[in-house]
């Protein structure tokens, strides 16, 4: 069991990696949870310098694909666009453990890792 902790650098270089296969992204984010699988096509980053408050971030991870979202035990659900967004902050935690990416941020925990299964 080896973990790592990534900059933002190192975490980019290495799940650029996965781009063309399927991964899974888990969110614990305030009372909310979820489970997605997605086809990474590419990634990207935005920076939105316009907030309207502190709720919106100001820098975003963008994995960019098709694919579902769990909606309850054995529900799924097409995602509304090809593009989930993670934001990100100047905190944001990036470790590498196991073959599972944690991104930990004042809003909450996401871990990706390649999927298993569809």
């Amino acid at each position: 069991m080896t973990q790592k902790y990534m900059s933002i650098e190192d975490f980019n270089e290495t799940l650029k990696e996965w781009t063309g296969k399927t991964i899974e992204i888990s969110k614990h984010e305030l009372e909310d949870d979820d489970n997605t699988i997605l086809e990474l096509t590419s990634i990207s980053y935005s920076k939105d310098t316009r907030r309207l408050d502190e709720y919106e971030p100001m820098h975003t991870l963008q994995l960019n694909g098709s694919g579902d979202i769990k909606t309850d035990e054995d529900t799924r659900q097409a995602l509304p666009s090809s593009l989930y967004e993670i934001p990100i902050e100047d905190t944001t935690i990036y470790k590498f453990e196991d073959s599972t990416f944690t991104l930990i941020t004042d809003r909450g925990t996401y871990t990706i890792k390649l999927a298993t299964d569809k």
